[in-house]
């Protein structure tokens, strides 16, 4: 090795705590300077090992591999110190490995991993010491000078790694390091031990380190200019050349010298690219053979279900067992056969164990193998799904089942396979977040020390749109660039979060990846864990985990499998039906008319805005339409205009041609037909291929991913290889190579149809059940969605639409989920109380089921434990009328909450002292006294709508509207439901509750929103383009009434009328508007100067507005009407109503309206 210097202590961004850059970035520039190895040390953990490994070589780059440790000893107990271990060879790399896993599941200490010094003992072979500088245990003993102590350490490692212990020596201009570096040197001559110069580097360039800085402190949570803030870095520590570094240490050569003595010591060779599988048991026989057993057996079972008959299951038997002995080659030839095994295992036992599993998920559908061994559920054959889409002997490369697993009782399945195949061996997959747009803006600006008002408003200019980043959030939102080139201030924030965008900022546990490994995991990867070291995961990403030769299984909780599965636990228990959602008929005529309707609300897949639109147009009449709805609500089809041919085909509006009226060929046709011509599906491309220019469909396979990528070169060799096969077909050339532009056009659309078919196929299970079991579909859908509210309203709207009755949480009826009563109405679940928790929920529901039903509040408190249930959650309860049967009204009930704890305390007491009597006096049980209800008014209708808004997030009884209801018929057009399109020169006035705001950005960069308004009757869109945006926008917010002014319009998407608003007023400025006076009624005891007094004091607090003040005084003889002047004009708001009417009382105080 030809070089002067290499760097031995890099961090990547993977050490979260202080590491700026990425591996491959530190690579370029290690490759411009000219170095020949690198060794990246990232603290406590090896996860960009195989990233970095693999890219140092395709750079020509040696790499090392070595890892910074934090170290706790007895010497140390409360501040652990810093070592670095390099692995000289691959047992020093297990070793490494090994320390790693174990500081993870053993380590942690005050929030911090670390290792046991004494473990250094057991894991020293193969592995070279940096002795960790000033933050080392030698350096701090050497800086305190504690010569007992540093004797004592210094033999330990002398000891342990005899001549691959080095003295580390750092120059990054930090305090106390040249005191450090002058003791380490003059112990190194002492004792002849050789040194080492690092720069302990964690960014690349110089002029990065306030980016570091931030970088810090965003981990720490310290602001930039906290006084308290630690500084241990320097802006020193960058990338620095071979020269400087030589510069730096001139007065000590070695320990620059000793950097490629070191790398050259440094020889580890990590196997990448292999796949490695546990050993199925199979009874003695092959692998291979048992294979071939258990699917012949297999598919025997599914023709008996699918034909029944015996005469024709022989007849359509030979097509199956064809494809099944090709599909049975392929698997075994390529070495997977273990792999579909484990995979049938762990499916039949959960099925066993009546854990919902999907019917599939991805190109898996497509295996014939995979649905005989009951791993899918759809017949490939009949769908026309291939194999070769999941796995083509002409590109080696692992299967990939994704399975979907009911979302509460997916770990149990995980729990299973590592029960199955040992502890050891099984792992789930690490996966790591990095600071995406929205939250690295938030977070450099609270860094910086900005407010949060400004920080908020540059956030929120960023789209939400999943993988946005600041450059196309720039491009998206005009505001943005304004505010970069208007304000500095701005300016810097975003260029400071644009150096830290994607830098890893945690670690987390993928969503379903797990590995199974021959052997033990950490053969392979070392382990991360959690901060009490449970759920270990692979400290390699799913990607990285495959390269390292261990085989990811996807055991994927859907949501949907839960839903389906207690909706059948509820038709179970209320109506004693066994349902088997598997064997519901596909071609259900009530199912398609509600389909056709879009009344698709809760339907898997099928239920967003766009996907009713669609729907409405595509009119689906059969599964194959589900299918293609699924492939077709994408992007590219929307955009590209296929949806509007699909559709135009289908009612026949369009011609079908196979695949264009310009140039079409016969044997397409029965390829294109359930697409009416269109190329929609991968497998499509593939069948053009195979049928016109004869590939096998493993190669036809290669052409859709070569298609895909659009790779210059490749699509040339692919179209000659096409042209040809076209013309051993006798297929003339020209029409060939349109056809292969077509299909090149609309590969880049086109979708995997074994996973449009398999979710189709759960589309259409939720869909039936909501059909045919409308109201446990419903329940099981809102149970599933109990933590968020705005999906719940939408559900509670629906279940309404649907003609349904949903009940109040009732403590008598409900339990923790939504459930059925016995006469099909639907009780509102408990858990979906804001603030109340399942703790509290199950100690009422013990109490109920033990005790009995609840009479009233008291007896309430008396059967429950108060201790479980505490008065905050007992005034949830309340204000979301979940005691409304326990007492007069809710208020009374609020109002003796006090009362009906003390006197459930106090009878627990006289229970507990009966129970204890020494002498058994006591023979009868305390008696419970009877108490009254606390004698107050029942709250106004806003305050209990109020409290359900709060503790539910809906209003659940009641209407805000319903309080203004007989006021807006003096200025409005009707209720929504009642309004019909007016015209374009005719406006309506409507008022309603905004339910929501959708603000949006057109071509030109500038912002409109669609406006959700209800008014009980119905719900409606009002469109507000840019220019009336702009001028309403402070008044369209949620739970806000409104009053607005518009042409009324139908649309044909939606299907319903919408509103194009011109003008809207919350409905105050509505109320002074059209208010011709406030009229109060009083007699002439009002006349008084100390009535008169208290009453001025009410109207003075809303003096200054536009409607006037009429006095009506009553006396027996004569009614008198005074007008108050102009100094006593008000602004009518609900808060002063609402005062006047107290003090007059109820039929004193009205609005006139002109």
């Amino acid at each position: 090795m030809s070089a002067n210097f290499v760097h031995l202590r890099v961090h990547s961004d993977f050490s979260m705590m202080d590491g700026l850059n990425k591996v491959k970035p530190i690579l370029a520039k290690v490759e411009e300077l000219g170095m020949p190895a690198v060794a990246i040390t990232d603290q406590m953990n090896m996860c960009g090992l195989v990233k970095y490994y693999s890219e140092a070589h395709s750079r020509g780059i040696k790499p090392i591999i070595g890892t910074d440790f934090w170290v706790q000893s007895e010497d140390f107990p409360d501040e652990p110190f810093r070592l670095t271990l390099l692995a000289m060879n691959n047992e020093g790399y297990k070793n490494i490995t090994l320390l790693i896993s174990k500081a993870y599941l053993r380590g942690h200490v005050h929030h911090k991993v670390v290792i046991d010094k004494q473990w250094l003992a057991e894991h020293a072979e193969g592995v070279i010491l940096l002795s960790g500088g000033m933050k080392g245990d030698i350096g701090q003993l050497l800086v305190k000078n504690n010569p007992k102590m540093l004797e004592e350490n210094l033999a330990f490692y002398i000891n342990h790694f005899a001549d691959r212990f080095y003295l580390e020596m750092v120059r990054t201009g930090r305090r106390g390091e040249e005191d450090y570096n002058h003791a380490a040197f003059a112990l190194a001559e002492e004792r002849g031990l050789p040194v080492v110069a690092t720069n302990e580097v964690c960014f690349i360039d110089r002029d990065k380190f306030d980016a570091h800085e931030i970088r810090v402190c965003i981990h720490d949570g310290y602001t930039l200019d906290d006084k308290r803030r630690p500084k241990h870095y320097s802006e020193q520590q960058y990338l620095r050349s071979s020269d400087e570094m030589v510069a730096l240490f001139e007065d000590i050569p070695e320990a620059i010298e000793n950097t490629v003595e070191i790398a050259k010591r440094c020889n580890v060779t990590v196997r990448l690219g292999e796949y490695f599988l546990p050993q199925f048991p199979t009874g003695g026989m092959t692998t291979e053979d048992f294979l071939v057993k258990v699917s012949e057996e297999g598919l025997e079972e599914r023709l008996e279900f699918l034909f029944p008959n015996e005469a024709e299951r022989q007849e359509k038997r030979p097509p199956y067992d064809e494809r099944l002995k090709i599909e049975l080659d392929v698997i075994n030839q390529m070495g997977f056969p273990g792999y579909f095994l484990i995979v049938m295992e762990f499916i039949q036992w959960s099925k066993d164990n009546d854990i919902p599993v999907g019917p599939g998920r991805g190109s898996g559908a497509g295996s014939l193998v995979a649905y005989a061994l009951k791993i899918t559920d759809l017949d490939p054959l009949e769908f026309d799904l291939l194999f070769e889409r999941f796995l083509n002997p002409e590109r080696v490369s692992m299967p990939d089942f994704d399975v979907d697993f009911c979302m509460d009782r997916r770990d149990e399945v995980i729990d299973h396979v590592a029960e199955l195949y040992g502890r050891d061996a099984v792992s789930q997959i690490i996966t790591f977040g990095t600071m995406a747009a929205k939250a690295v803006v938030r977070d450099v600006g609270r860094v910086l020390g900005h407010p949060y008002g400004f920080v908020d408003r540059i956030s929120k200019l960023i789209p939400p749109d999943p993988g946005m980043t600041l450059s196309k959030a720039f491009e998206a939102e005009p505001r943005l660039p304004e505010l970069y080139d208007q304000d500095e201030e701005v300016r810097d924030l975003i260029d400071m979060a644009r150096i830290l965008e994607g830098v890893t900022r945690n670690a987390g546990k993928h969503a379903g990846g797990v590995v199974i490994a021959p052997t033990k995991i950490t053969d392979f990867s070392p382990l991360y864990c959690d901060d009490e070291g449970k759920n270990p995961v692979t400290q390699f990403d799913k990607n990285d985990v495959e390269t390292a030769g261990l085989v990811k299984f996807d055991f994927l909780g859907l949501r949907t499998l839960t839903i389906i599965q207690w909706a059948l636990d509820m038709i179970k228990e209320g109506q004693g039906k066994d349902v088997d959602i598997a064997a519901i008929p596909l071609e259900d005529k009530k199912s398609f008319r509600s389909l056709q309707a879009a009344e698709t609300t809760a339907v898997f897949q099928l239920e967003s805005r766009g996907m009713k639109e669609l729907i409405k147009r595509l009119k689906p009449d059969c599964f194959e339409d589900i299918i293609a709805l699924v492939a077709l609500f994408r992007p590219g089809p929307l955009q590209s205009g296929m949806v509007d041919n699909f559709i135009d085909r289908k009612h026949g509006r369009e011609e079908i041609s196979y695949p264009d009226a310009d140039y079409q060929h016969e044997c397409l046709q029965e390829i294109l037909e359930p697409t009416y011509g269109i190329i929609l599906y991968q497998e499509q491309v593939m069948q053009i291929a195979q049928e016109m220019a004869g590939y096998s469909l493993g190669g036809a396979d290669l052409l859709r991913r070569a298609m895909g990528k659009k790779k210059p070169e490749e699509m040339e060799k692919q179209r000659a290889v096409f042209a040809e096969g076209s013309k051993n077909n006798n297929i003339d050339p020209d029409l060939a190579m349109k056809i292969f532009d077509l299909v090149e056009k609309f590969a880049g659309y086109g979708f995997n149809k074994s996973h449009s078919a398999a979710y189709a196929l759960v589309s259409y299970q939720t869909l039936w059940l909501k059909v045919h079991y409308p109201a446990e579909f419903m329940a099981a859908v809102m149970s599933a969605d109990m933590d968020n509210t705005d999906k719940i309203v939408t559900l509670v709207d629906e279940v309404g639409r649907m003609g349904l009755e949903i009940l109040p949480p009732d403590l008598n009826k409900g339990r923790y989920k939504f459930t059925v009563d016995a006469e099909g109405r639907i009780v509102y679940g408990i858990g979906a109380i804001k603030g109340v928790g399942e703790g509290p929920i199950e100690a009422i529901i013990e109490a109920r089921e033990n005790q009995g039903a609840f009479s009233d509040l008291f007896d309430f408190c008396a059967k429950v434990d108060l201790k479980r249930v505490n008065k905050r959650v007992l005034e949830k309860l309340v204000l979301a009328g979940a005691m409304d049967n326990l007492g007069p009204h809710r208020a009374a009930i609020m109002a003796s909450l006090p009362e009906a704890i003390a006197a459930a305390d106090q009878h627990a007491k006289a229970e507990s002292f009966g129970q204890s009597d020494m002498f058994g006096l006591l023979t009868t049980e305390p008696e419970q006294v009877r108490q009254a209800f606390a004698e107050v008014p029942q709250w106004p209708e806003k305050v209990w709508l109020d409290g359900e808004k709060e503790t539910l997030g809906l209003y659940l009884t009641g209407h805000p509207i319903n309080q203004y209801a007989e006021e807006v018929r003096n200025y409005v057009d009707g209720r929504l439901v009642d309004l019909r399109p007016t015209g374009k020169d005719q406006l309506a006035t409507a008022v309603g509750l905004v339910l929501g705001v959708r603000v949006m950005t057109n071509k030109k960069g500038r912002r409109w929103a669609i406006v959700t308004l209800d008014d009980k009757s119905a719900r409606m869109d009002v469109r507000f383009f840019p220019e009336m945006y702009e001028t309403f926008e402070s008044v369209l917010e949620p739970d806000r009434i409104l009053v607005i002014k518009g042409q009324v319009s139908f649309d044909d998407f939606s299907g319903g009328n919408t509103i194009t608003a011109r003008d809207a007023m919350d409905i105050v400025q509505a109320r002074e508007k059209n208010a011709r006076s406030l009229a109060l009624q009083v007699d002439t005891q009002w006349c008084k100067p100390d009535k008169l007094s208290s009453l001025q004091s009410i109207l003075r607090n809303y003096a200054g507005g536009s409607c006037p003040v009429q006095l009506d005084i009553l006396h027996p003889d004569v009614a008198v009407s005074l007008k108050c002047d102009a100094h006593w004009f008000i602004t009518p708001e609900d808060q002063l109503l609402h005062e006047l009417k107290q003090c007059l009382g109820e039929q004193s105080v009205r609005l006139t309206f002109h």
